[in-house]
């Protein structure tokens, strides 16, 4: 609005001119007053509660070690947290939210030993050395009967009201970092670790349902039961062939061949004469599975689900799948299939025996042999009819041999370990033709292990009083420290003399060569101590160190600091994707203080040091100082650089990058400093001047400060020859 006015205002006094002039004017009342942009306001959430699990949900009995998906049993509201982070100048502020929950989740209703790896979404959350990919706490209750409550359920909740979980095994996660799961509760599953070594079916059974077993020794890796018993042991007799048989006395499960009682198959009547030989019938084949699979969970594949199948040659198109909630691995698994597929075709066979009373303890689900018929058979039916028993009995198979088979390919989801992070903040000379208003402290950052990303930066200025948050660092970068430093040299020609030798900080770290083409882009740019220089050629010497040589020297005005580099400087290589600006507005002279807050970060460490140098500021040193004689007079000269337009590309001269060109000239001689300041890059001296030797220091001032000095030695005007 306020530049539609002005400038129909400016039209009528002072015509075009003033039409313009009164545009901008209201331009910047329109932005600054009327249109001004107000803080940025990042995605938030509006409601701040989590979806817990529903009532009746069912926790299982585990065995051996398996990977579960939980219940969870209490959570807290989602904690907020918010950052503001300033735009820059004449940019506005943004606001950015991220959020943490705290929940506790079962695993099971048996006591288990440990838990092993966590998955969120499907990625690892917790890698198998029990290292934590994201920031958050974690306690692990296992379950026993006298465990206590859960310290931060008992703070929330009140001790009262805080319930042990006793004969539970659950897990609590406390404050986990939800930004990488889209600010909820991810999906998890666990590897639980139940018992030390692989158990027996038998053993599953009994502790289940309370039923001996006998003879069902198939080892699980690991076993989900579910509550409902007759579900879990419907599932292990269609996988093992394993059946229930009651002798009277107890109720047992047994499998495969055992103690059997043998029968003749002669028959007999109700007055024990022989009533002919008993009756054997076959099924035909397809009304058995020609196509049986087994479900399982595959340890080569991370515990997912795998599926192996057995089929028959022959006649029929039946298929039939058995879902088994136990760990196997694929050669178990295709064996169990097998096997079980033989049971259904053996099953086809069915030999009914007439026999009498001596046959009446004889009760489903015993074992017998059948005079002149091979291998034992189970009574599968028992009646009594006009006082003669009939049994109608199936074979017993035997265990099926093992199987060779491939799980198939998994995508495994990548367990690096993060390590700690490096940090290494330092003040970086403008690597663009924008001049910088504040000292540019950027800090590189990486970590120890290489499955390392990003972390959480806070900053102080006062000493680490007191901290601010500061961002969070870039990519990781390739860093390290010096070992051996390289020589001085000139900066105005390309080293070849010269070799530094650096350790990066892990051996996975690499460097690469580049040619004079690549050099003069810039690439392989790095700070080495407080010298920015480039190398073209980089030699692996082996355990993460590299010797460095054909170096470019003191780059970006840096020259001061070529030869001043020791062992254990740092080293960085410069790269705009892995160095994070920090938004500090720290004065020339201020010490900077930075902490890292990454996932496995340890909780008070050490902070790193930067000092803001002002050589982002400050303008170079000029160069070519000489002293030119024309009669009793002496000419100084000298040429000025600029902290930007580094590479020169129209050979005219180069941009100013200062408000405005001026030079402090500091003369010193017979005891005597004279200063003085001039705007061309040239003074004169007179014979009077020269009567006594003179150091001539020249500094161009800058709009922040002085630069560094070009110094010149001149002999008293008698012995200049």
């Amino acid at each position: 609005m306020a530049t539609v006015v002005l400038t129909a205002v400016g039209g009528l006094i002072g015509g075009p001119f003033g039409a313009s002039l009164g545009g901008l004017v209201g331009n910047a009342i329109d932005h600054q007053l009327l249109f001004r942009q107000g803080p940025r306001e990042g995605a938030r959430l509006t409601d701040l509660r989590v979806q817990t699990s529903s009532y009746g949900t069912t926790i299982p009995k585990l065995f051996g070690t398996i990977r579960v998906a939980g219940c969870v049993i209490w959570a807290t509201d989602l904690v907020e947290h918010r950052a503001t982070e300033s735009g820059g100048k004449g940019q506005p502020s943004t606001s950015s939210y991220s959020y943490a929950a705290s929940f506790a989740v079962a695993l099971s209703t048996r006591p288990i030993l440990a838990v092993g790896r966590i998955w969120a979404d499907g990625q690892l959350l917790r890698g198998a050395a029990g290292d934590f990919k994201i920031r958050t706490g974690f306690r692990l209750h296992t379950g026993r009967e006298d465990q206590p409550v859960d310290p931060l359920i008992a703070a929330i909740e009140g001790t009262a009201q805080a319930p042990a979980h006793r004969g539970t095994a659950y897990v609590v996660f406390e404050d986990l970092e939800l930004a990488s799961f889209g600010n909820r509760i991810p999906q998890l599953s666990f590897e639980v670790i139940a018992d030390a070594a692989p158990v027996p079916a038998g053993a599953v059974v009994e502790a289940v349902s309370g039923v001996a077993a006998d003879g069902l020794d198939t080892p699980l890796a690991g076993f989900s039961a579910q509550e409902a018993t007759r579900t879990t042991l419907d599932a292990l007799c269609a996988a093992t062939g394993a059946w229930v048989h009651s002798d009277g006395a107890e109720l047992r499960l047994q499998a495969g061949p055992g103690p059997a009682r043998a029968m003749s198959d002669g028959g007999a009547g109700a007055d024990a004469r022989p009533a002919g030989r008993g009756v054997r019938a076959i099924a035909a084949a397809d009304g058995a599975p020609r196509r049986l699979s087994i479900g399982y969970y595959d340890p080569a594949r991370d515990y997912q689900a795998g599926v192996q199948q057995a089929s028959r040659p022959g006649m029929g198109m039946r298929e039939t799948r058995i879902d088994l909630p136990a760990v196997l691995d694929a050669g178990s698994a295709k064996a169990m299939a097998a096997g079980a597929l033989a049971r259904t075709d053996l099953a086809r066979e069915r030999r009914t025996l007439t026999l009498g009373w001596d046959a009446l303890a004889l009760a489903p689900g015993a074992r017998i042999t059948i005079q002149d018929a091979p291998g034992q058979w189970r009574v599968d039916r028992w009646s009594l009819e006009n006082m003669v028993v009939k049994l109608e009995c199936v074979p017993i198979a035997e265990a099926p041999l093992a199987i060779a088979a491939s799980a198939g390919r998994a995508v495994a989801a990548p367990d690096e370990q993060r390590g700690s992070t490096i940090l290494l903040p330092f003040e970086l000379p403008p690597l663009d033709d924008v001049p910088a208003t504040t000292p540019n402290i950027v800090v590189a950052a990486a970590g120890s292990a290489s499955g390392w990303r990003r972390a959480a930066l806070l900053a102080s200025l006062d000493g680490g009083a007191s901290w601010t948050p500061a961002g969070e660092t870039a990519y990781p970068a390739t860093l390290g420290t010096v070992t051996l430093p390289p020589a001085p040299a000139r900066a105005a020609v390309v080293d070849q003399a010269s070799v530094a030798e650096i350790a990066l900080a892990r051996p996975d770290m690499a460097l690469a060569n580049a040619d004079m083409a690549a050099l003069d882009a810039g690439a392989n740019l790095a700070m080495l101590g407080d010298e920015l220089l480039q190398f073209g050629r980089a030699e692996s010497l082996g355990g993460g160190r590299w010797r460095l040589s054909q170096l470019w020297r003191g780059r970006r005005g840096t020259e001061p600091a070529i030869g001043t580099q020791r062992p254990g400087d740092p080293f960085v290589l410069v790269t705009r994707d892995t160095l994070q600006p920090l938004d500090l507005r720290a004065p020339i002279g201020a010490a900077v203080q930075l902490l890292a807050q990454g996932a496995t970060d340890p909780i008070d460490p050490a902070p790193a040091h930067a000092l803001a140098t002002g050589i982002s500021l400050l303008p170079p040193s000029p160069v070519h100082l000489r002293a030119t004689r024309s009669g009793d007079e002496t000419q100084l000269r000298w040429v000025r650089r600029s902290r930007i337009g580094w590479t020169w590309r129209d050979g005219v001269d180069l941009p100013l990058g200062e408000e405005n060109e001026r030079y402090q000239v500091e003369i010193s001689g017979a005891g005597q400093t004279s200063i003085s300041t001039t705007g061309t890059p040239g003074m004169v001296l007179s014979a009077a001047d020269r009567a006594t030797p003179l150091i001539v220091r020249v500094r161009q001032i800058g709009t922040h400060g002085l630069s560094a000095p070009a110094e010149l030695s001149l002999p008293s005007l008698g012995d200049d020859r």
